[in-house]
């Protein structure tokens, strides 16, 4: 099981990877849109961070559930809005900058919402 925890968690870092790459990759650009790399990136990051989920709870390790309820729902969001916006030539600075502050947000609430005695 260690194996596969370790290579979800590897999935769902280059997930963030991704959707955050593809929003910087746009940052000096004067028209902002969503590309297939954000698209990408927050799929794979909500699922692989699901399955991860699924691996620790069977595996019997202590999951903090408020901290995980608080990254699903970031990521359901990013999610939502990466793909309500995927078919538009362009989405507002605004649009692309709440995209980018969510996925800086749920980054930092991986990092430094500490695992109380050893839970994710």
């Amino acid at each position: 099981m260690e194996i596969l925890r370790l290579i979800l968690l590897f999935v769902h870092i280059l997930g963030f990877a991704a959707l955050l790459g593809g929003l910087l990759v746009q940052a000096r650009e004067p028209v902002k849109r969503v590309n297939e790399l954000m698209r990408d990136g927050a799929g794979t990051a909500v699922l692989a961070g699901l399955a991860l989920v699924g691996v620790l709870e069977a595996d019997d390790v202590s999951v903090n559930h408020a901290k995980i309820g608080v990254k699903l729902v970031i990521g359901l969001v990013i999610l939502v809005l990466v793909m309500a916006n995927m078919r538009k030539e362009r989405i507002s600075q605004a649009l692309w900058l709440g995209l980018l502050l969510l996925t800086l947000a749920n980054i930092a609430v991986a990092v430094f919402w500490s695992p109380a005695h050893g839970s994710y």
